[in-house]
């Protein structure tokens, strides 16, 4: 049975979730403030999490954070009342999965948890491809042993081409997969980052390249 957080400082709300949730037959924990979230995620097992950013002292953003720093390994939803593109981009660069802006249907919210809740179960421990190492758990990655500096969307993306490496990904799941629902973000967003990433991985000198398969989307592969 998964285990999933929730983080809400409005008490009607808190509950709503819960009920909401409840025919998926989840066990859920509750909290009502930051502090309390992140002390429950460092102590017991969880597979996901749905975080308010509005929260009383330690905004949501925040602890996202937080949960990536301490190798938190949970799927993070993140809602919020503000539903503008700089809102959305911050939370997903803060370390969360997707994003949620309120009000929402009761569907969807269940849809986004079942969605966070398999790509949890898919991700394995650790990813080689050639000479570089992503850990998902860290949100990091090494080229022979070497840190490679990435932000979480440079890292995320990076870690989605590696799943499944030696496969074509195509460019939607990219955007699905790192920048959340497809309607929200421009798909042109992918090859920028990819952009990016390709960059890198040239500076950091691992013989991995992200190869361009035109009309369909990106391959990772470990050796030009």
């Amino acid at each position: 049975m998964a285990r999933v957080l929730i983080v809400e400082d409005e008490p009607r709300m808190r509950v709503l979730i819960e009920q909401v949730l409840a025919p998926d037959g989840y066990d859920t924990a509750t909290a009502g403030d930051g502090i309390t979230a992140l002390a429950l995620a460092t102590q017991s097992p969880l597979d996901a999490a749905v975080i308010d950013v509005g929260l009383p002292g330690m905004d949501g953003f925040e602890l996202c954070r937080h949960l990536r720093k301490h190798e938190v390994n949970i799927g993070v939803l993140l809602l919020t009342a503000r539903g503008g593109l700089t809102d959305r981009v911050t939370g997903l660069d803060s370390g969360a999965d997707d994003y949620l802006a309120k009000p929402f249907e009761a569907a969807e919210l269940r849809a986004r948890v079942r969605a966070l809740l398999r790509r949890q179960q898919r991700m394995p421990a650790v990813v080689t491809v050639g000479d570089l190492q992503i850990d998902p758990l860290a949100a990091r990655a090494r080229c022979r042993d070497r840190p490679l500096a990435l932000s979480m969307k440079e890292f995320a993306l990076l870690r989605t081409l590696a799943v499944d490496a030696g496969t074509v990904v195509p460019r939607s799941t990219l955007l699905a997969e790192v920048w959340g629902p497809p309607e929200q973000f421009d798909p042109s967003v992918v090859d920028q980052y990819v952009s990016y990433v390709r960059k890198k991985l040239a500076a950091s000198g691992t013989t991995a390249v992200i190869t361009t398969v035109r009309g369909v989307g990106y391959r990772l592969d470990p050796a030009a």
